[in-house]
Order: structure tokens, then C-alpha cells, then sequence
């Protein structure tokens, strides 16, 4: 299948392709293997990686929240076929459509959906792990908020892991959106109404913050 695929990206842990799958397009995510690790470790910490990467994709979509649809994963050659998501990512959205940038209904719109996804997604305790603007979509047949890219998600109930994955929202937030503070407080509003457990995760996000600004005045 990935030679008749057509390379789109390639990043630090896998190359993304699109290609035919059935009646359909398909995007391919094939991890590849690192040379400074011995060949036997390598594939079956890739293969770890990638099966991790597809548990997480699935329980997500599970509990409700809209992700691309899996189609199938193979370990032996560290690839995932899924869904090919026809859509605007929201960090585009934000830089170049005024309507968005201006318009405060519209963002508080975004945000609700931001914050219900995020809700979701915690609530099945998977962490995202790259949460960015960059991953985030909006389906062009419905408007739905799609999450992508889970590459580097995993499964845990500590509300200090999902403190840091709402604080590298608000990082890309804030780097990649000038005076998005009030939407990003939205978003956080949204997670906390549609999430029985968020006070202890806020809390944390409190301390994280902490954290972040004291690294930053060290240098």
C-alpha cells in the first residue's frame, strides 16, 4: 500500500502518506525504525508505540470524541491506516479567517468545542501528549472538532498529566495566537463543565504554570 502512497510529511517519529484505501483516501502513518537502537529493541518498541498510539486513537472515538476513523494497524511494518479527515486545522483557521479572529461568537463556538473535546478525552484518561492548535480540525461536512495526531498519546488517571497536557494547549495557544487569552479561558470553562473531575486537574494546571514561568525567569 505505501507504494502507490504519496508522501505528505515527514516529522522527528514517522512519515505521513495519503493513499487509496477502498473507495476512499486514507492517510498511512508509518513510524520508522531508529538506527542508534539495536534492531530487536527498535521493533518492538516501535511496535509498542504504534499499538499504544492506536488504543488511545480508538478510546477516544469510543467515548465520543471525533477522531479519524481507524481503518487497520500493522505492527510488523509499524504503519496505521485511517481516516482521512476533509477539514480546516484550527491554527489556520485562527491566523487567516477574520471571521474567527473577530467575531466573539464564533470563538466562544470554537471553544465550547475545544473544551467538550478535551472534557472527553481526559475523562477516558488518555493523554494527548502534543495538544497544539496544529491538531486540531474542523470537518468540512459538519463543523465537528476532530482531534489528530496521537503519536505521542498514553493512559494515565494523574490530573498532573493532564494538567500538562492543557498547559501545552495553552503554550500554542498563546505562542501561536496573540490575545487569545480570554478564548483559551473559554476553552478551560467548557473542560471544567463537561468534566466532573477537572478541579484537581486545574489545580494542577496552577502549579505547572508555576513551574513554567520559574524556568523561564531562570532561563
Amino acid at each position: 500500500m505505501i507504494e502507490s502512497a504519496i508522501l505528505i510529511k515527514q516529522g522527528a517519529e514517522a512519515r505521513i502518506y495519503t493513499a487509496p484505501f477502498l473507495t476512499r483516501t486514507a492517510i498511512i502513518k508509518e513510524r520508522f525504525s531508529k538506527t542508534y537502537r539495536h534492531p530487536t529493541l527498535d521493533k518492538k518498541l516501535t511496535a509498542r508505540r504504534v499499538t499504544q498510539e492506536a488504543r488511545c486513537l480508538f478510546k477516544c472515538r469510543k467515548s465520543g470524541v471525533d477522531t479519524p476513523v481507524l481503518y487497520f494497524v500493522n505492527t510488523e511494518n509499524s504503519t496505521i491506516c485511517m481516516e482521512f479527515i476533509q477539514g480546516m486545522i484550527i491554527k489556520d483557521l485562527l491566523i487567516s479567517d477574520n471571521e474567527y479572529i473577530q467575531n466573539k461568537e464564533k470563538q466562544d463556538e470554537l471553544a465550547e468545542k475545544i473544551g467538550i473535546a478535551l472534557a472527553k478525552v481526559h475523562a477516558v484518561d488518555v493523554i494527548h501528549g502534543d495538544l497544539t492548535t496544529s491538531n486540531l480540525m474542523l470537518r468540512e461536512s459538519n463543523l465537528s472538532l476532530v482531534i489528530i495526531d496521537f503519536g505521542l498519546s498514553y493512559v494515565s488517571s494523574l490530573p498532573e498529566d493532564k494538567a500538562v497536557d492543557l498547559y501545552v494547549l495553552e503554550k500554542a495557544f498563546l505562542s501561536t495566537h496573540p490575545n487569545s487569552e480570554e478564548m483559551f479561558a473559554n476553552i478551560l470553562e467548557y473542560y471544567q463543565k463537561n468534566y466532573k473531575a477537572s478541579q484537581g486537574i486545574l489545580s494542577k494546571l496552577a502549579e505547572v504554570r508555576l513551574r513554567g514561568r520559574k524556568r523561564s525567569m531562570v532561563g
